[in-house]
Formats: C-alpha cells, structure tokens, sequence
C-alpha cells in the first residue's frame, strides 16, 4: 500500500502525517470463562473459618484479617503471581495491601481490577467483603489457568482498613508517582457483589467500564442500574481521584429493594438488599449463590475484554500509522492518516481506534476520529480536571455510516498552554 498525505477537511494549516500500510492480526484471546460459583464459595468458606478462628471478624489491626491476606497470598504464589504485601499504619495498627502481578502484557497499559479484604469488627464481613475478594481472586486463578497473555498487564489487588474509610487504597494511590499513574488504562472495584436480596448494579463513572459490563448482564438477560448506595464510598473513589478511568460492581447494602426492583430482579420488597451488613450475621450463610455466580462471571469478563485482548481485537485486520505528529502547545489541530483499502462495504458498528499519545497533560487534548466522508466522530474532550499523562487506549466507535476504504484521519488539538506532547501512533482495527 503507498502512503499519502491527506488534508483535513475544514482544518487549514493542519499538520499530517502520512498513513501506514495495514497488517493482518491473529486472534489474541479467547472468550472469558465461566468462574465456577463452587470455587468462589470455597474461598468465602476459608474466610469464614478464618474469622471464627480469630474472634469473629476479618477486621484491620486483627488477626483474622492478616490470616485472610496470607491465604490469598498463598493461593497466588502458587498460580504464578508475583505477589506484594504493602504495610501502612492507620488508627494506631498496621495494614496491609496484597498486590498480585501476572507477568506479561504491556506494561505501560495497566488493567487493575481489585476488592477490599477487611471486615467490619462486628462480623465476619463475608459478603462485605469475602464476596468481592473472592471473586477477584478466582477470576485471578482463572488467568494462571488459562495461562493467559494479555494485551495490557494484568493486576489485582486487595486492601486494607477500607471500614476506616479506604486507607489501603488511599495509601496504594497515594504512593504511586504520575508515570505510574498514567500507565492504568482502568480500575474496576468489586465491593459486596453476593448479596441475599440482590441488586444488580453498575458503576458509571467511565463509559467505556460501564458499556462493558452492561453488554454482559444484557447478554444473559439481567437488567441493570446505575450504582448510586456506595458511590465515592469504596475503593474506586482514590483511583478516580487521581484521573484513572475507573468501574465496578454492586449489589446492594443497607438500602431498601422497592418494590420495581423486586419485580425485575426477584427477592423481597420492602427489606435490604443486605439485611446483614455490617453485622455479625454477615456469615457465610448470608450469601445468594446465584448473584455471586452472575457477577463473579462479570469480573471475568470485563477482565478479559479489558486486559486480555482489547488492545488488539482478535480476528482483525489492522491499519496502522507509527510516524510521530509533534502537538503544538496550545496551537492548532493535527493529524495523522491512515488509508484503508482492500475492505467492502461499510465500516463496522465496532470500529476499534487504538491511540498512543504521548502528552505532559491528557486534559488539554481533544481527539477526534474524521471518517472517509469528512465526519467526526469526538473520542475524547478536553478536560482541565485531567491532569495525568499520556493518552493511552482503545475507543469503539459506530461508523457503519462510512465507507471502510479511504483515507481516515486522527485529529488532535491541543486547547491549554504550558504542555506538549505528539501523537505517537495510531490504529483502526476492522
């Protein structure tokens, strides 16, 4: 295929950079497995026993909460994790974090999904929060099975005094330089995902995160809402706070099931979705087995369309463009192109735009997809609140409205002063 420098339609004195020629990829992953429920529940019954053996409760500065830490551990070691503990101090005791690393995948693209270990002191705390724990952990284990190499780098996490109000996470963020912080491509946070009276509730606070799990549950027919009980109350809340594209999970605490939700979901009107939270009765008999199984597959999945094959879409073909495209400083858009050709018929519905901007200051930058008749399609907004690095990910967008041959460009502009940066490259995956 031979390169052409395009214009961008309306956008005079635009720089361009010329388009590459397109290579053909082989399917990178496979469809993410089933988590078997029975293997969450024993974890949950490893927590419960490890409570009772340790004064009824999981909780900070306790030693039931340590004990439950070193039985993850030891469950990852095992699977071939390359596994951290993290000491903090908090409210006169020490802390822990477990970090749990797979090896491989692009380390500078960082999908971390992640729970909160510790029980209130009141109870054991096995749906606040075994459940989430030990749904990460078996999604976990279902990587090492699957021996998995992932397009992005895969990691997991289990904190510490969340019930003192997210000091693990707080302290595992706080700790991270803004380098590091620019590598997460996301965070998805797993907070009480077994409830007896279930709900089944979406995090909203990345849309991308979102469609990804509200796809799955349409796919098996469960209706969502969007998760309001603990918004800014878990674990997500630090990495949000710091610009990570965060998500999650949630089915319900203290709040009551109204009677619509009951309708769609089943359970009982009019009565918690926990009646048990943060209780002594939060044992593992205070647990819905079919919840638990729904959304432990749901970590998985949003695991593996996030991490494991989504910088490289299986199956694709890929037209690519590596020429870097200098971003002037508060100046006007640029470009740089790529010419498909080869494909009938439309664009998909689907369309995969892989971008790789290196910048001092993502806020600043607008990027827009312009399609082979002139339209543009808006990938990101600038944003002052923004101040991480690098742009750094995969955007979906319907361009069934286009013509798949011809020459598509990625617009850039940068619209605050002070930063730079340039478009490293860029993909179309069809």
């Amino acid at each position: 295929m031979v390169g052409l420098i395009v214009a961008i339609p309306g956008a005079a004195g635009a720089a361009t950079a010329a388009p590459a020629a397109a290579r053909s990829t082989a399917p990178t992953a496979a469809a993410a497995p089933d988590i078997p429920v029975a293997n969450v529940k024993a974890h949950l019954s490893q927590l419960q026993s490890i409570a009772t053996a340790n004064g009824g409760n999981r909780a900070h500065g306790r030693p039931g909460y340590r004990a439950s830490l070193d039985y993850i551990k030891g469950k990852l070691d095992a699977a071939g994790f390359t596994t951290t503990v993290q000491q903090f101090t908090t409210s006169g005791a020490t802390g822990y974090n477990l970090i749990a690393d797979w090896p491989g995948g692009d380390p500078n693209q960082i999908l971390m999904a992640g729970a909160h270990l510790d029980s209130v002191g009141a109870g054991p705390g096995i749906n606040d929060n075994g459940s989430g724990s030990a749904a990460v952990l078996e999604t976990a284990l279902a990587v090492s099975r699957a021996a998995v190499k992932p397009a992005k780098h895969l990691r997991f996490g289990w904190w510490g005094a969340e019930e003192l109000g997210m000091r693990g996470s707080q302290y595992y963020v706080g700790r991270l330089a803004a380098t590091e912080r620019s590598k997460f491509s996301g965070y998805l946070n797993f907070d009480m995902v077994g409830s007896p009276n279930p709900g089944y509730f979406v995090y909203d606070d990345d849309r991308a995160i979102e469609s990804v799990f509200k796809d799955y549950y349409a796919s098996v027919n469960i209706p969502t809402e969007i998760e309001t009980e603990g918004d800014g109350r878990s674990d997500h809340a630090p990495f949000k706070n710091v610009g990570i594209a965060v998500g999650g999970l949630f089915s319900g605490a203290d709040y009551t099931k109204t009677a619509a939700q009951a309708q769609k979901w089943g359970g009982t009107a009019g009565q918690p979705f926990d009646r048990c939270y943060h209780r002594s009765c939060d044992t593992s008999a205070n647990i819905n087995d079919t919840a638990l199984d729904r959304n432990s597959d749901a970590v998985a999945h949003a695991v593996w369309t996030l991490g494991v094959g989504s910088t490289t879409p299986p199956g694709g073909t890929v037209f690519e463009n590596t020429d870097d495209v200098p971003i002037p400083d508060a100046g006007a858009a640029v470009s740089s192109s790529v010419t498909v050709s080869g494909r009938t018929g439309n664009a998909p519905a689907a369309l995969k735009v892989g971008v790789d901007i290196k910048h001092t200051y993502r806020g600043d930058l607008a990027i827009d997809l312009v399609g082979p008749s002139g339209r543009t399609y808006r990938l990101k907004n600038s944003s002052g609140s923004d101040s991480a690095a690098n742009v750094i990910t995969t955007y979906t967008v319907d361009a069934s409205a286009e013509t798949a041959d011809g020459t598509w460009q990625l617009r850039v502009q940068d619209l605050g002063p002070q930063d730079t940066g340039y478009i490293d490259s860029w993909k179309l995956t069809f």
